[in-house]
């Protein structure tokens, strides 16, 4: 559909065809990976004190504090005192006690929230401190290659891995491998999940080779709980129905930068995208239109989306969609089997995102 083609009924020139996710396949160089590992745009300009605690949950003040501190300890020079000097010693001495912290809670807590404020708090050049999701990690990892990886990471102050979820066995050897490599250089580290540290294969697929594997991670974390109820619910209204495949179109005609696209289309594209360039199919949308929106077929399927949502999230683009509303989108059997927290993440954050795009479409 050429860009100068109008919606029906409206004027050539009033409008221009919305893009397509669907068009789009992206190639992410490993340099762009590296210099991504900061805040997503969503948190750019948090800090501890733009976190509001809620006042009937004292765990999220004192986790203000615990954090505050451990930025404040991560001041002046590289933690273990020699830096990057450390990866070629035959005998590096471990730091003493736990180098990280773990924060622990449900969905919308303000755990990311947190996270980047340690990030925007530790007092070193954003080059010297990374932030990225679980799924971002592993992709540097794939993209770079293990020793390259530890190369690159060693002589940061602090690694940030927001949504530390461990649902293959062989990332759970990998990330455990890195993170022993990081701390024994020096690298503090600080993460957010659902599930404490030492029970992270808990309800998971082949539990026996996480915990087995889990068991070296916890060491390295200090858990602090945060509780309450989930913040982008707290206060709102419910999420908006889905609204008719025509307001939808209408919808992404008449808003700059949106893209249109049908539902299963766009599951099949995921399924030809690897993850790791979900957040370069993203760049430059204004908002993201979808048609018949379903629920999804399967387990694989699910999972793609699932990081789809987090990258919309993080850009904090608005989804406007027809069809099912975003509760459905996943099984009974889906929400109670292991990935259960990631798809319960995915329909929070869309229906954020939902109430967002309330305000594209035409009264």
């Amino acid at each position: 559909m050429s860009s100068s083609t109008a919606f029906p009924g409206q004027s050539p020139l009033a409008e221009t065809a919305p893009l397509s996710l669907c068009a789009r396949e992206p190639h992410v160089p490993a340099d762009r990976l590296v210099a991504e590992m900061v805040p997503p745009p969503r948190f750019d300009s948090v800090r501890f004190d733009t976190y509001v605690p809620d006042p009937n949950q004292p765990s999220q003040s004192e986790a203000v504090t615990v954090l505050a501190g451990f930025a404040a300890g991560l001041g002046g020079a590289h933690a273990t005192g020699a830096g990057r000097r450390r990866w070629f010693s035959k005998k590096p001495a471990a730091p003493a006690g736990p180098r990280g912290v773990y924060l622990d809670g449900g969905y919308g807590v303000g755990k990311t929230h947190l996270l980047a404020s340690l990030w925007h708090a530790t007092p070193a050049e954003p080059s010297l401190k990374a932030f990225g999701t679980f799924v971002e990690l592993t992709n540097l990892v794939g993209a770079l290659g293990f020793q390259q990886t530890v190369r690159t990471l060693s002589g940061h102050r602090l690694l940030c891995i927001d949504e530390f979820e461990l649902d293959d066995p062989g990332d759970t050897v990998l990330v455990s491998s890195l993170l022993s490599r990081l701390v024994e250089a020096g690298v503090a580290l600080a993460a957010t999940s659902n599930t404490l540290p030492g029970k992270l294969g808990e309800g998971r697929f082949a539990a026996a080779d996480f915990l087995r594997e889990i068991q070296g991670l916890s060491a390295h974390f200090r858990p602090l709980r945060i509780d309450g109820e989930d913040y982008r619910h707290r206060g709102l209204p419910d999420a908006p129905p889905p609204y008719d495949d025509e307001q939808v179109t209408r919808a992404a005609y008449a808003t700059p930068g949106a893209s249109l696209d049908d539902f299963p289309g766009l599951l099949d594209h995921l399924a030809r995208v690897h993850p790791s360039r979900y957040g370069a199919l993203t760049d430059d949308i204004g908002a993201v239109c979808l048609t018949g929106v379903t629920a999804v077929p399967d387990q694989s399927t699910a999972l793609r989306l699932v990081v789809l949502a987090d990258r919309l999230y993080d850009r904090e683009v608005p989804v406007l969609a027809s069809g099912l509303p975003f509760d459905r989108l996943f099984s009974e059997e889906m929400l109670n089997g292991g990935y259960r927290k990631k798809y319960f993440r995915a329909i929070s954050r869309l229906t954020a995102l939902a109430r967002d795009a309330k305000g594209l479409v035409a009264q």
